[in-house]
């Protein structure tokens, strides 16, 4: 059984294990191990996770078959009504399930009904994810280095229009 549920507060010690166990299988080998660590330690803190939600993020669990295993998070863009993905994780093990799709299409079904037109994101260029973006319907609309801490994040950002 596959269900998804907005994140509480109670539940940022499992997205914090799930970030921290997805991250490496995902970035390993396309960031530096340096960098990964910084990221993790910067966006998925106890206390970051809890800042972002205070700010208006939502974050969506993805459990399956008894077990939480992923997550998403989306915000309030600064383009128009918009709204941008700002996470989407699953664990390694379950990928290629159509799970990713399914949290994917919930997110988009929530901002739709939000009044967004278009669902944004970012995306290392070097990560397998690029493809399974455009495969559900996104298109790069720009391609960016985004100076970060230090390090640099080699984006595309893309977007889809919900009709």
């Amino acid at each position: 059984m596959t269900n998804i549920r907005k994140a509480t507060k109670s539940d940022l010690t499992m997205i914090n294990h799930l970030a921290h166990e997805i991250w490496w299988d995902t970035y390993k080998g396309v960031i530096s191990d340096e960098q990964i660590e910084f990221m993790l330690s910067k966006m998925y803190s106890i206390a970051s996770l809890e800042e972002q939600i205070n700010a208006g993020n939502i974050f969506l669990v993805l459990n399956y078959e008894g077990k939480d295993i992923g997550f998403a998070a989306y915000a309030k863009y600064d383009i128009d009504k918009n709204y941008k993905l700002e996470k989407l994780y699953l664990n390694k093990t379950i990928q290629g399930k159509g799970l990713g799709n399914l949290l994917i299409k919930k997110v988009e079904e929530e901002v739709k009904n939000l009044g967004a037109s278009y669902l944004y994101l970012n995306v290392n260029r070097n990560n397998n994810a690029f493809t399974f973006y455009q495969k559900v319907g996104y298109e790069v609309v720009e391609e960016v280095d985004i100076p970060y801490f230090g390090f640099v994040l080699n984006d595309y950002i893309m977007r889809k229009a919900l009709k």
